[in-house]
């Protein structure tokens, strides 16, 4: 075996990086008590993968320094072996003179573990080291080391507890050779075939209950094939039902499933060429939805700047309008002098008057139409500016009832708000249909209906106010409701209406419908007739289209309106100037006196009206001309944007429909490969011989249906209950089995029977001629004292137990050894005849005897204070004992012995305890013995 030649250890119980010699035959490890001695010896176990002494453990000794880790490193020789052969070297493929021994500990998932690892040659412990190492498990690294020497002989004996290595002479002859069989592996044995034993005698009481239970088995099966004889004819009946019935049906049935999967695969496929197309029309959707978006954002650029160049023509019209007009009306004014002047002093006072109240009046009338249209025009201003903000203005009422119900905390919508056509070529027929429902009020919760209703009574607003919603249910095929979207839950009456509603072409189309129908015009036909409900574009109020047909009929009202105002108030100008002059001339100033006077300033007019004119003129041109181009852009806009949202509701349409097959496809996909498997899992539930597909064809030409195999089985159950049958379907099972169970009873208990008396024999037999092994184990030892006793000039003498293959003989078996010190004549192990370094001196050869192998005859032992109650004269000769033997020794004793305990040591190490106060203990001392030249 092997010797250590160097220790060293990193965080290893209170110290924290200490490296040891050990490159001696005999070591001494000198300390006071706690100062480390047993520690150091741990260590070694350790590194070795054996038990620690005591009650202790690596894990307590890596636990008291507070890292995470903890190094072993051990530097051991690598002796050839004397006979060479396939393993040369103990530790082959090894072949340096030295080896390392690693074992690295570390903190893992909460608990410490341990590796190891063995490295060619004298290898230091340095960073990087870790990585080139390969690393083995406990098992496999005591393998190692068992083929290294380490046998678990030597293992027992070195993980002895401590204090035991001295007291081996105490030992009764008993236990001795327990011992002795436990460290060479023979106790193991010996309670493997005392186990055998007694498993053999709970075999043959088994096997007597096994007898008993065979006979009572036997009358019972012989009643039961007496009433199956009368099962017989019944059963072959009844075989034939189950066998439609188990075989033939579900084989017919899974032919049928079969043909129905054939179909449904057809179908998937024509499912999944439609769903290519849609997707490919809903690609060629959104390459126009992209384009048009550009297109509408740079329309809504160049409407912005024909409305600025408008206004910019507008406001120069206005000026270059009145300008003209104020000269012309200076020319009229001297037209009319003229003609005053010429009629003057025939003219009638009371024919003035006249003529000036009728004026009066008529301008009074003027004014009061010219009010009424400009607040129409702020109600259309302010119409245009919610329709351009995406939001329908509401009447009077209907704010007055919202504010109402927002100051009481009820929550509500418009139906209005919640509804969007997706076709906007059916506008027209949505708005007709739903005009008289455009006021609804939808509460938000049901629970505000009283509150919400109080309200409305005292506000008498005359449309519903509805508690009651619930979301859209699905749209019938053709029906008004398949165009409609709603955002949020709405009247289940309402929506009853668009889904019976159908949509036609024509009134011819409609003649064909049985129930409602409407047009895209608006003509509908319900229960009571049909008649015409569409409404005017500017009444529309569902959806964007229905917005941007309100904006642009507003716009050309306002246009209108603003002509209107501008010729009113032209002619109220004109009467105005009328009325006053009529007031000068009843005041009395004369026509021609005027003239006289303004002379000059009708001159300046008449010369400047021909250019006032003109620029009037071109002005008008370009107004008018900036009016079309911005009414040209704003219709194109608003195309745009109606063909946008036609656009985007196709798209979206197309878009749900796409997702829609494709939810739909995966369910057949799924619902395909569930039918798949069910077609895999009844085809493995049929019985082989109808599951290849000529039996199938022949069962479906035989049998055609399931139906008819159905039929067959009821003509046979007919038969089976018109008959007098012995019914229990269980009599012929029962008797069979208990025909089976009693030749499997016999045959068992026979092979039982059989088995007991071959293993009883058998065990016998091996157990015998273990006796063998066991003797020669106790001769080697006998001969492993005898060879130490020589060495130590003791006399030793061992008496082999009588070892006989019997139970008792063998639990009475003891091991008995004899010493005889300097011929004082025979002593045994502990009969109080010897001294204490008499004791010391069989425990040592005791010892020493378990570990001796003729092919190790080197090797390492751990002895604990060995010189303890020992005189100077023992302590000599037991230190010339140890030297005398091959092994390495490692000798704790304490600082209280005599000097000669250092006598045959060649190497002594000195630990000191740790003091008070400090993290690590002291490093271990080291006194090597002077060799002379």
């Amino acid at each position: 075996m092997f010797q250590i030649r160097e220790l060293e250890m990193i965080h290893w119980d209170f110290w924290q990086a200490i490296k040891v010699p050990l490159d001696s035959q005999i070591v001494t490890i000198v300390g006071p008590n706690g100062s480390g001695k047993t520690t150091l010896l741990d260590a070694l176990r350790t590194l070795l993968a054996l038990k620690c002494s005591g009650r202790r453990d690596y894990k307590r000794y890596v636990r008291n320094n507070r890292a995470q880790y903890a190094w072993l490193r051990g530097v051991v020789n690598n002796p050839q072996r004397a006979g060479g052969g396939l393993f040369p070297y103990l530790f082959f493929p090894a072949t340096s003179d030295v080896v390392t021994l690693f074992c690295r500990i570390k903190k893992q998932g909460g608990d410490w573990v341990r590796q190891y690892a063995i490295a060619e040659g004298d290898v230091q412990l340095v960073d990087g080291v870790e990585s080139q190492l390969s690393w083995l498990g406990v098992n496999e690294y005591r393998r190692r080391l068992e083929a290294a020497g380490l046998t678990p002989a030597i293992a027992e004996v070195l993980a002895l507890e401590q204090g035991d290595t001295d007291k081996l002479c105490e030992y009764s002859p008993k236990a001795l050779l327990d011992l002795v069989f436990q460290v060479f592996g023979d106790k193991q044995v010996l309670d493997y075939y005392q186990e055998a034993k007694l498993r053999l005698k709970e075999a043959e009481d088994e096997l007597g209950k096994m007898e008993q239970q065979l006979t009572t088995l036997g009358l019972e099966a012989e009643r039961l094939r007496l009433r199956a004889n009368s099962f017989v004819e019944w059963q072959s009946l009844h075989a034939d039902v189950i066998r439609l019935e188990q075989d033939v049906i579900p084989a017919l049935r899974y032919v049928e499933q079969w043909d129905s999967l054939r179909g449904y695969i057809n179908q998937f496929r024509g499912a999944r060429r439609s769903l290519r197309e849609k997707q490919n029309e809903l690609d060629e959707l959104d390459r126009q939805f992209h384009a048009l978006d550009a297109l509408l954002s740079s329309a809504h650029g160049g409407e912005q700047a024909a409305k600025a160049q408008y206004d910019e023509a507008f406001t120069a019209f206005q000026v270059a309008r009145d300008v003209a007009r104020d000269t012309e009306k200076l020319l009229k004014e001297a037209e009319r002098l003229r003609a005053l002047a010429a009629s003057e002093h025939g003219s009638d006072a009371v024919a003035l008057a006249d003529q000036l109240a009728a004026l009066k009046e008529q301008e009074s009338q003027l004014k009061q139409a010219l009010r009424d249209m400009k607040t129409e025009r702020e109600q259309l201003s302010e119409t245009q500016f919610a329709l351009q903000q995406g939001r329908a203005p509401s009447p009077d009422f209907v704010r007055s009832l919202r504010a109402a119900l927002d100051e009481a905390g009820i929550g509500h919508h418009m139906l209005t708000e919640l509804v969007e056509v997706r076709d906007s070529s059916w506008q027209e027929a949505i708005e007709a249909l739903l005009a008289p429902y455009r006021h609804i009020v939808l509460l938000s919760r049901d629970t505000d209906k009283r509150r919400a209703w109080e309200i409305g009574q005292q506000l008498r607003y005359r449309h519903f106010i509805v508690p009651d919603v619930e979301p859209a249910p699905r749209a019938n095929a053709g029906s008004v409701l398949e165009i409609v979207d709603f955002r949020g839950p709405v009247p289940a009456w309402l929506t009853g209406l668009l889904n019976r509603t159908q949509r036609v072409r024509s009134v011819e189309a409609g003649a064909h419908v049985d129930g409602d129908w409407i047009t895209r015009e608006g003509f509908h036909k319900e229960r009571r007739g049909a008649r015409d409900i569409s409404v005017r574009p500017g009444d529309h109020a569902f959806g964007e289209a229905a917005r941007l047909s309100r904006l642009t009929a507003t716009s050309r009202r306002l246009k209108e309106l603003n002509e209107e105002i501008l010729d009113e108030e032209t002619r109220l100008q004109g009467i105005a100037g009328e009325i006053s002059t009529l007031q000068k001339q009843l005041m009395g100033m004369q026509a021609v006196v005027q003239l006289a006077a303004r002379q000059e300033e009708f001159a300046l007019a008449a010369a400047r009206w021909p250019d006032d004119e003109a620029r009037a003129q071109q002005a008008g041109a370009a107004f008018a001309a900036a009016q079309a181009a911005w009414e040209t852009a704003r219709a194109q806009q608003a195309d745009e944007r109606v063909q946008h949202g036609r656009l985007a509701d196709q798209r979206e349409r197309l878009a749900k429909a796409v997702a829609q097959q494709l939810e739909q496809l995966a369910r057949q996909r799924d619902e395909q490969s569930r039918l798949m498997r069910n077609l895999r899992a009844a085809k493995k539930e049929l019985p082989e011989s109808l599951a290849s597909a000529s039996a199938l064809r022949e069962l479906k030409d035989k049998f055609n249906s399931v139906q008819a195999v159905r039929y067959l089985i009821e003509q046979e159950r007919q038969r089976l209950d018109g008959g007098d049958w012995e019914t229990d379907p269980a009599i012929l099972a029962r008797r069979d089995k208990l025909a089976n169970d009693y030749a499997l009873l016999e045959r068992d208990a026979l092979q039982h029977r059989q088995d007991a008396e071959r293993t009883g024999q058998l065990t016998d037999e091996a157990r015998g001629a273990y006796i063998n092994k066991l003797r020669a184990t106790v001769r080697a030892y006998g001969k492993n004292l005898a060879k130490l006793g020589e060495l130590s000039g003791i006399h030793v003498e061992t008496e082999l137990p009588h070892l006989d293959n019997d139970d008792l003989t063998l639990a009475q078996a003891g091991l008995t050894v004899r010493f005889n010190f300097d011929q004082k004549g025979m002593m045994g192990l502990n009969d109080g005849e010897a001294s204490g370094g008499q004791q010391v001196m069989k425990s040592l050869i005791l010892l020493i005897g378990l570990m001796m192998d003729e092919s190790n005859p080197s090797g390492f032992v751990f002895i604990d204070e060995p010189f303890a109650h020992l005189d100077i004269f023992n302590i000599d000769r037991v230190g010339g004992f140890l030297k005398a033997t091959e092994a390495q020794y490692l000798i704790t004793t304490p600082l209280t012995h005599n000097t000669n305990v250092y006598g045959p040591s060649e190497l002594t190490l000195t630990t000191r305890k740790k003091q008070p106060g400090e993290t690590w203990a002291p490093v271990i001392m080291q006194t090597r013995r002077r060799v002379a030249a």
